[in-house]
C-alpha cells in the first residue's frame, strides 16, 4: 500500500544533503511552506541553492536559512521585496551568490523542467545584462533570448489538503509557484494542513497530482 505521509517533519528533511539544490513554493507569503523551512535551518543543511519568487522576508523562512549561513546561492525573480534586509546584508557583505530571472522566464524555466522539455526562447531580457553570455535569435524580426530548464533536487511546498497517495490541493493564492515545481523537482517534500483520506478529494479538485509527490507531512491549521 503505498503511504507518503511522513508525521515528522525531521524524518522528512533527512534526505536532503549538503549542496542540495531546493525549490521553495510561495509568493510574497502566501503558499511559503515555513514549516518546512525552518525544520530544514534546524537540521544544518548548508551550501544550499535556493530556487524561489523571492529571497525572503524578515528573519523567517528563506531569510532564515540565510542568517544562518545555509545558503550558497539564491534564484529568484525578486531579491528585494519588503523588509529583505537579510539578503542584502549578506549580499553585499560577499556571502551569497544572486542569480536574477525574470519572474514569467522563471514560470516557464519550470514548467519546462516539469515537462521533460528542453531549451526555448523568450523576448523576456533581450538586450539587457540578463542576456551576457546567452545565445540569442531573431525570429520574424523578433529578439529572443534562448533559457534553459530548472530543475531542483527537491522542492519543499505548502499545500492546504493532501492524501496518502500524495494527491494535493492548494488554498486561494498559495496554489502560486506550488505545483509547477513540485514538476520541476526530483523530490518533493508538501507539508499540509490537514491529511484526507483516500477519495476525498475529487480527482477534478486535485492541483497537484501524486506522481510528482515523494511525502506529505501534516503541520496543522494556518
Amino acid at each position: 500500500m503505498i503511504n507518503k505521509i511522513q508525521p515528522s517533519i525531521m524524518q522528512a528533511l533527512q534526505v536532503i544533503p549538503d549542496g542540495a539544490s531546493i525549490l521553495v513554493g510561495g509568493f510574497g507569503e502566501a503558499g511559503i511552506p515555513f514549516e518546512l523551512l525552518h525544520a530544514l535551518r534546524d537540521l544544518g543543511r548548508r551550501e544550499l541553492t535556493i530556487i524561489s519568487n523571492n529571497s525572503g522576508t524578515e528573519q523567517v523562512g528563506i531569510a532564515a536559512l540565510i542568517v544562518a549561513g545555509l545558503v550558497r546561492k539564491i534564484i529568484c525573480s525578486h531579491p528585494r521585496p519588503p523588509k529583505s534586509e537579510v539578503f542584502a546584508a549578506a549580499y553585499r557583505a560577499g556571502k551569497i551568490e544572486l542569480e536574477v530571472v525574470p519572474q514569467g522566464t522563471l514560470a516557464e524555466r519550470l514548467r519546462a523542467a516539469g515537462a521533460g522539455l528542453g531549451p526555448f526562447f523568450t523576448p523576456t531580457g533581450y538586450g539587457t545584462l540578463l542576456a551576457q553570455g546567452k545565445e540569442t535569435r531573431t525570429v520574424d524580426g523578433v529578439n529572443y533570448v534562448l533559457e534553459h530548464p530548472l530543475h531542483g533536487d527537491f522542492a519543499l511546498v505548502r499545500a492546504d489538503l493532501g492524501d496518502r497517495m500524495g494527491n494535493l490541493t492548494y488554498r486561494w493564492a498559495a496554489r502560486n509557484f506550488n505545483p509547477v515545481m513540485c514538476m520541476a523537482a526530483r523530490h518533493t517534500i508538501a507539508q499540509v494542513n490537514r491529511v484526507v483520506e483516500l477519495g476525498e478529494l475529487a480527482p477534478e479538485h486535485v492541483m497537484t497530482p501524486g506522481i510528482f509527490v515523494q511525502t506529505v507531512v501534516p503541520v496543522g491549521q494556518e
